[in-house]
């Protein structure tokens, strides 16, 4: 195998793109901490993992489909911190902690939209809207980080 070289075909290793995703889907929990940059970061991070480990660069849409996988992930860790929240009754504690959170970023907790939209983290459509940011953004990450490590042509 030759680093940099694009794959033929539009399959990849599965075994490979699953611990790539897993990998970029823990560390980005962490990473999500950057409000929507995060989760572009998690799917672009499951691509050079990929990339890494396999030696070959993925074609745009493999790029998006483990971007958006990784954001999965990132999904799927989110929401079990929350239902764990919910089911030991600490919502009220895990709300002042996100408040504390954004006021360090300058933001201001006082308005009424800020309050909703925390509280609504809690509620099922606000779980399926988080579903979808997590996938979408992370899709583009995946998307965007193929596109940019292909190997560029040299042509003297």
């Amino acid at each position: 195998m030759i680093a940099g070289r694009t794959m033929a075909g539009s399959a990849m290793n599965r075994r490979i793109a699953v611990r790539a995703a897993i990998k970029a889907g823990v560390l980005g929990v962490f990473i999500g901490m950057i409000p929507l940059l995060g989760v572009v970061l998690t799917g672009a991070l499951a691509v050079y993992f990929y990339r890494r480990e396999s030696k070959f660069v993925l074609p745009v849409a493999l790029g998006a489909r483990l971007g958006g996988a990784a954001g999965v992930v990132v999904f799927a860790i989110n929401a079990l911190f929350a239902v764990l929240t919910i089911l030991f009754h600490a919502q009220q504690e895990y709300i002042d902690d996100l408040q504390k959170i954004a006021q360090r970023y300058g933001v201001n907790t006082a308005t009424p939209q800020f309050q909703a939209s925390i509280h609504n983290l809690f509620t099922p459509r606000g779980l399926a809207s988080f579903f979808i940011i997590s996938l979408v953004l992370a899709s583009i990450g995946g998307a965007l980080a193929s596109r940019f490590m292909r190997p560029r042509n040299t042509r003297v």
